[in-house]
């Protein structure tokens, strides 16, 4: 299959699709983890040399994570740059992993240093999903971002 016909396959679009509804529905449970019964536990990603509160942090974190993933759902026709933003988040919130490893914080079962670090190999992943989910990754690299490249099914 060529890469044209790749991106008017239906059902390639479809599985997109699911993906990118996955992605933003993760993000609406941790967003909502983050306003309530998770807060404690997403404190612990909250570098220690962050310079704001770590309930102010998480409440925010929590707050914007709710936004994209609401976007991710309810702007298919933005998707591109939506997807942009999510990754850049991923990669903007890396270093609360890396904290966390660093810093031998507990917070959701990641209660020895392996497991902390074995965490940091999923956030390119995450990253990875946005851009692919959304067509920024296929938009970019055609050179139409932050549009969809021609013959791609919206």
């Amino acid at each position: 299959m060529t890469r044209s016909a790749t991106a008017t396959d239906p059902r390639a679009a479809r599985v997109k699709t699911l993906l990118r509804w996955l992605l933003g529905g993760a993000l609406l449970v941790a967003g909502t983890g983050h306003l309530t019964t998770q807060r404690e536990e997403f404190q612990a990603q909250v570098p220690g040399w962050f310079p704001l509160d770590e309930d102010l942090v998480v409440v925010g974190s929590g707050v914007v994570e709710l936004a994209l993933g609401a976007a991710l759902i309810g702007l298919p026709r933005h998707r591109v740059v939506v997807g942009t933003i999510v990754a850049a988040f991923f990669v903007v919130i890396f270093p609360g992993n890396i904290a966390q490893w660093m810093e031998g914080k507990d917070g959701f079962g990641l209660d020895t240093d392996a497991k902390r670090f074995a965490r940091l190999f999923f956030q390119p992943v995450l990253v990875t999903w946005a851009l692919g989910s959304t067509d920024a990754w296929r938009a970019w690299r055609a050179g139409t971002w932050p549009h969809l490249p021609e013959g791609t099914a919206s």
